[in-house]
């Protein structure tokens, strides 16, 4: 197994996929098992079967009704079975992973199914399975490692149930652009989903990128390096480039029997050019644009037609799913169209074989081919190019590469082409037909050490290492500790709850001036005020907290802290003088920031300056908060004001003010009274701080707090809240 830690220690590791790396056989004579040969089993072998992992997934059809023989051959290979039926394998599966999901991510919106409401349903409640299953077996010190596009939703869902677990997740296809993402309805689950891990991992620092932005742009969510910071829970989001086996294809290269069933190969073609692609029958695999491309070169070169030979090599794949039935079509009227136009009565240019191959019959066709033609139209990695330069143990052999291909970052050397311009792609074949052999050395050899250099093995011991440094999520309380707290406040004379404003009591919205608070929240303020001493406390200005509450009979403490209006009609007082001499200095800079920045404004407090970009453009943000760092740091007043970041907010402040100061004051009145209270970022961390060990401290949201309790957001605060006004 990989190598499970220097930091910290990690019990096993749980991996979790759409399919076990093995499918149930029923048979007259007990039942049996096969075993997987796909790039996922193969790429995780290295840290599964050694007694310290166990792999989750579906067995198969034959899984939905599992025997104690069937259950005990799992428990055997260290896999657990999620069971999926076969009406939800239609709609989790194929409509809502492939029907939606998977052409979105190919880029292939016309084929993107937005209306699959029923889809999602069974997709969001497959998922919720896995995250049960997981859970029932997860134990601290286990690490989780998810894959794939089908199981999206289960890291969210996983830490639900596992606070504390240490959680990964790895998308095997390309995260589309953030304009491309954002049309899928279900976007926000999606990226929620995905944002319950600690690391997440893609093939390349594209798609990386693409998901990042898409948080930014989606959530207002901000990346520093390759952390995103979700509530303040650092989540490293990372390229981690998928290899394979490069030794095993080599030396499956070298063997006898592949080096005979090569030459067969080469013999039924004398003095032909051999062209090879191998792909699964699949839509984003770019087959049809291939066949044209080559019709075009026979075209311009009419010459050549006795010259080549291709052998497309399509690995069936979803034949029940109709696009799939009219895409397979489409190619075959082209290899017959081609054939019919350049083939002759006894020789046809393009040979299509619609089957799986053994190993050795793909090492073969690995080896004979001249050329290796890999032009997806988009793909996350494509392994199928890698395994060709594994396989050309003489350095001979050329790659032709879509640039839309993962596989692209690494392998410089093949000849990188757009598949979408035929003309460009049909020039890419001549050329490799036409190239010089020491050339066709020197390219293979570079291709050869990069493939080499980055195997299956070391890619899964990388992401494996990266989970394990990963930091712990502290420690929360489970939901029925905050209800037995909660009802110990309900009995609790006298009570105090200090309670921040946005983010707490009301979403957050693109503008705070229109996060107003709703008839709900004053009703249930209004009876809480009835029960408790309630004080508000927030960083909004006094005029705005005023104009929300003023008619309540609870405290107010403004600017997080610097103003207070203790009961309803008293004078607000501040605790230092304002404004403070810096803040007109300050303004001149704040608002030459934001008249360069687009969707940004500037709020001015009587104490502080707040730069609000939750409607900027993330990179633009970015930039500009750079630039305002700069500029704060070489203030010469930098010693007498504090820089708090927010969320989408940069806030300048007096120095020695925060939330805290508020607490002693109020409980000096009240020295023994039962407290509770409700935050959701780093300004409510500091009114945490400054409260009795007795206390019980709610942090709203996922972000790291020193909170004993949490709740998931604005709605249970509410609910909490309302509880303490009932009755025992």
């Amino acid at each position: 197994m990989a190598r499970l830690g220097t930091n910290t220690k990690v019990n096993r590791l749980l991996l979790v996929s759409n399919r076990l790396p093995i499918t149930l056989i029923p048979g007259a004579d007990g039942p049996a098992i096969e075993r997987s040969t796909g790039g996922l089993a193969t790429a995780l072998s290295s840290v599964h079967g050694d007694g310290r992992s166990l792999w989750f997934g579906w067995p198969g059809p034959a899984g939905n009704d599992l025997t104690p023989e069937f259950t005990a051959l799992l428990a055997e290979q260290h896999t657990v079975p999620v069971e999926i039926s076969a009406a939800e394998v239609k709609a989790y599966y194929e409509g809502f992973s492939n029907g939606v999901l998977w052409p979105l991510c190919h880029y292939l919106l016309d084929k993107v199914r937005l209306d699959a409401h029923e889809d999602w349903e069974a997709y969001r409640l497959v998922n919720e399975r896995f995250a049960e299953r997981i859970a029932r077996e997860w134990k601290p010190g286990d690490a989780v490692w998810v894959h794939d596009y089908q199981l999206a939703l289960v890291p969210a869902l996983l830490r639900q149930r596992c606070p504390e677990a240490r959680i990964g997740f790895f998308l095997h296809v390309p995260f589309p652009a953030p304009e491309i993402f954002r049309i899928l309805p279900w976007r926000t689950e999606v990226l929620r989903g995905i944002l319950g891990a600690d690391v997440v991992g893609f093939h390349t620092a594209q798609y990386a990128f693409h998901f990042a932005y898409a948080c930014s742009q989606l959530l207002g969510l901000e990346l520093a390096g390759d952390v995103l910071r979700d509530d303040g829970r650092p989540v490293r989001v990372a390229a981690f480039p998928i290899g394979i086996d490069a030794e095993a294809f080599a030396t499956r290269a070298a063997s006898e029997e592949v080096q005979r069933r090569a030459a067969e190969l080469r013999a039924g073609i004398p003095e032909r050019t051999l062209l090879v692609a191998v792909d699964r029958l699949d839509y984003t695999k770019g087959l049809p644009r291939r066949l044209l491309a080559l019709e075009r070169l026979l075209t311009q070169r009419p010459e050549l037609r006795d010259k080549l030979h291709f052998i497309q090599l399509a690995v069936p794949t979803r034949e029940n799913v109709d696009a799939y039935a009219d895409y397979r079509r489409t190619v075959n009227e082209l290899v017959s169209r081609v054939n019919g136009r350049f083939g002759t009565p006894t020789r046809n240019v393009v040979h299509l074989l619609h089957r799986s191959v053994d190993p050795v019959e793909l090492s073969a066709l690995y080896v004979a081919a001249d050329v290796m033609l890999v032009t997806p139209l988009r793909d996350g990695m494509n392994l199928v190019a890698k395994e060709y330069a594994a396989s050309r143990i003489d350095d001979s052999g050329v790659l032709v590469l879509s640039e839309f291909a993962g596989a692209a970052t690494e392998l410089h050397e093949a000849l990188h082409v757009n598949p979408y311009d035929l003309d460009a792609l049909a020039s890419a074949i001549l050329r490799a037909i036409e190239m010089p052999g020491d050339e066709r050395a020197l390219r293979m050899a570079g291709l050869r050490r990069s493939v080499h250099g980055g195997s299956v093995h070391r890619w899964a011991r990388s992401f494996v290492t990266s989970l394990e440094e990963s930091p712990i999520p502290p420690a929360i309380a489970p939901t029925r500790a905050l209800e037995e707290a909660a009802q110990a406040l309900r009995d609790a004379e006298p009570l105090v709850a200090f309670l921040d404003y946005d983010g707490t009591l009301v979403d957050f919205s693109t503008s705070p001036r229109t996060a107003t608070p709703d008839r709900e929240l004053l009703r249930v303020l209004e009876r809480l005020a009835k029960r408790a001493t309630v004080h508000v406390v927030s960083g909004r200005s006094r005029e705005s907290l005023e104009d929300f509450f003023g008619s309540l009979p609870i405290g107010l403490h403004a600017e997080h802290g610097l103003w207070s209006r203790k009961t309803p009609h008293s004078p607000w007082t501040a605790r230092l003088p304002v404004p403070p001499t810096w803040l007109a200095p300050l303004r001149e800079v704040f608002e030459g920031i934001v008249r360069r920045t687009d969707g940004a404004f500037l709020e001015e407090k009587s104490g502080a300056l707040a730069f609000h970009y939750r409607s900027t453009e993330p990179q633009l943000a970015q930039r500009r908060l750079g630039e305002l760092r700069l500029a704060l740091a070489a203030h010469p007043a930098s010693s007498e004001f504090d820089v708090l970041p927010g969320a989408r907010v940069l806030e300048v402040r007096q120095r020695g003010i925060h939330k805290g100061v508020v607490v002693p004051e109020v409980l000096a009145a009240l020295p023994s009274a039962a407290v509770i209270a409700i935050g959701d970022d780093l300004t409510d961390e500091a009114l945490f701080g400054a409260l009795p060990e007795r206390a019980v401290a709610v942090r709203v949201g996922r972000g790291q707090s020193i909170a004993r309790f949490r709740v998931p957001g604005v709605r249970e605060v509410r609910a909490l809240l309302a509880s303490l006004t009932e009755t025992t």
